[in-house]
Order: structure tokens, then sequence, then C-alpha cells
């Protein structure tokens, strides 16, 4: 397939919104023991959980390595919804190495392929290297059979990003304007990129995320769109909390914006879980290495239900066996009444350093093949 020299915006092709209709959604199947306690073999029983639970909704494709490809193949046996493809990979946070999808009035697809640097790089990076997860979104695109966009001389992950397939996209200040990511370029600059990219026609910055986010606060873990002008965010009302001034900012710019059509955003907080702590026993079961940013016992983990995954007719939301897991979903439910809401007690995937959303990536229904 090729690589276009062009832009989306100028091809007349667009982000569309996560809560539209898929073809498929797309995992990869964990193992990195520096990052997965034991060997991955508790986060694999979770990864199985959420792979499960969205092909009774919609196809699913779990990219695994050649080590680990029949192990895939035996704990995904229970579908015929999800297909096992051989591939190697850094690490399985598909959200942010896999291609981000744009398709254009007729349906037709493309993929962008973000140049990925494992969430800063050098400068404050998760793990060394990265090359083999930044040739994840090309190699989706292969399989999808789609042209693709790469852009070489910009970084970006697409947890960073959120939008409403109606031209107006979110972001954190505190991740795109990160130094290990596009040191020489302005907030302006990066802003431009992501409308002729994305073909949004407003970007809303929200300048802090979730605390403590390894990277760097991704919007994916704050706030995203449940349709268009319509916003869930994480929040909590204990003024102790350093996420508390976190949340009030988000909820303070959100309240004052409008979306790119001029309609005023509409705001619901979802309530946090109480903190999440890694135990001794969770930061001893995880093998060391020097080039991954190791987390000693007593370290908060950035825990929200707001990063959760909308499939076809479903949302995947996480769990943390806490007091708001069952009020988290109360208020999921009433903001899709029309999808299944599947909790997934999830804290395997929290404990790599995401959760739900950041190991999906969906591909957008289309009208060829």
């Amino acid at each position: 397939m090729k690589t276009l020299k062009t832009t989306p915006k100028q091809d007349g092709f667009f982000m569309p919104a996560e809560f539209e209709r898929h073809s498929k959604t797309y995992m990869i199947w964990p193992e990195r023991p520096d990052v997965w306690r034991c060997g991955a073999f508790f986060a694999q029983k979770t990864f199985a959980e959420v792979a499960l639970s969205i092909a009774k909704y919609e196809p699913t494709v779990v990219l695994a390595s050649s080590i680990q490809y029949e192990n895939a193949k035996n704990k995904l046996s229970n579908s015929d919804q999800i297909s096992v493809i051989e591939m190697s990979s850094n690490d399985s946070w598909v959200r942010d190495t896999g291609a981000t999808f744009v398709k254009n009035q007729e349906g037709i697809l493309r993929g962008i392929d973000w140049k990925f640097n494992a969430w800063g790089g050098l400068t404050d990076g998760v793990y060394f290297p990265w090359d083999k997860d930044d040739l994840i979104a090309q190699k989706i695109c292969d399989l999808e059979n789609v042209d693709r966009y790469r852009l070489d001389d910009f970084i970006l992950e697409g947890g960073s990003i959120h939008v409403d397939g109606k031209g107006t996209a979110l972001t954190t200040e505190s991740c795109l304007l990160s130094y290990g990511r596009n040191p020489s370029m302005t907030k302006e600059a990066i802003e431009m990129k992501l409308k002729l990219y994305l073909n949004v026609e407003k970007v809303i910055w929200l300048k802090r995320g979730i605390y403590l986010d390894e990277t760097n606060e991704h919007i994916d873990n704050i706030a995203c769109f449940v349709r268009p002008g319509v916003i869930a965010l994480a929040w909590t009302d204990d003024t102790n909390d350093p996420q508390h001034e976190l949340s009030k900012s988000c909820y303070e710019i959100l309240s004052n914006e409008t979306d790119a059509n001029g309609q005023k955003l509409e705001i619901h907080k979802i309530p946090l879980p109480k903190p999440q702590i890694l135990t001794k026993q969770e930061s001893t079961n995880t093998a060391f290495c020097s080039t991954f940013q190791t987390k000693n016992s007593g370290y908060r983990l950035s825990a929200s239900y707001v990063n959760y995954y909308v499939c076809n007719n479903a949302v995947i939301m996480p769990a943390f066996d806490d007091s708001s897991d069952k009020k988290a979903k109360e208020i999921l439910q009433k903001l899709y009444p029309n999808r299944d809401i599947i909790q997934i007690y999830s804290r395997e995937i929290l404990l790599g350093g995401g959760n739900i959303h950041c190991i999906t990536q969906q591909i957008p229904e289309r009208l060829q093949a």
C-alpha cells in the first residue's frame, strides 16, 4: 500500500469518533516481564477477558509474538470472532502504537502512522528500544490494506487525542507539550498538525490529566466525548487529593468552551476510585530492567474509569474492586443507554501503566475492503 505525501485534510479524510460503528478491534498480547508481573501471567488473563468481551460485539484481532502465539490462541479459543496474528512488538499498548484511522465521505479508510518514542524517548520515555512498536501502525495498515500517512517528524500517541467526529478534538498540554515529544514545535504548530491530520476545526487543550500518569497525562485517562457536545470527565470531590485541582482545572476549561459547531459542552463527572497503590508483592513480581521506569511499592497508580472502550453496542470499562465501581457503571449506563456496560476488574492492566482504552484500537466501519 502507498505512503502518502499529502494530509488527510487535503484529501477529504477525517477521524471518526470512537462511538461510531467499527469493523473490528485490534489488541496486542502482553508478555514483557519488566512491565507485566509474573511473566504477564495475570495480565494475559485480563487481556483475554477484554478481548473475549469485545468479540461478543465485533470481530477482534490480537497480535502476538512468535513466542506467545500458541499461548494466545489457546487462551482466546472460546471465540470464533477473534483472530490471532503473529507480530513482533516491544509492548502491548496498541492505542498508542497502532494507526489512527481516518475515512472520507465514501467510507474509504486510510491510516495515520505517527512516530512513536515510548512516551518521551530518552528524555522521560518508559522503555527502550521502541523500534518494533514504531512499526505496528504500518503493519496494521498493511493488514487492513489501506494507504497511510507517515509522520517521521512528529511524535504522537493515539491515547493523547480524542475526537467527536464533528470537528472537535481534545488533548492535554502536559502531554503534547512535553519536552520528550516535539520540543522544537510551538503549541500553535502542534495544533495545526492535529487540524491537518485529524481534519478538525477546533482543538480544546486541557492543562493536565490524571495525577502521576506516566504517559505525561494522556487525554484518554481524564476526559472523552460520549457523543458530540457531551463529555465524561474523571472527578474527585476530595480537596486533599492532588487530583482534585487537576480535574477542577479541566472542568473550568470545558465549562467555558464550545465545540467546533459553537455548542456548549455538557460535562458529566465520573467519580474516581480511591487512590490505587502499588503493593510490595506487585512491585517485586515484576522483572527489573535498567531501560524501564521502575515503580516501587507505595507508588500511586493512575486509575480512572474514563479509560474505557466503546465498541459496537457496548462499553468495556474498568473496575477496581472499589466502592465507586458501581456508581461509575451506573453513570455510564445513563450516558450510553443503548449499549451494554461491561465492567472488568482491570488492576493488572493498571499495573502496567494504563487501562482498557489503552490496549484497544478501533477500525472504523468502511464501505470498501
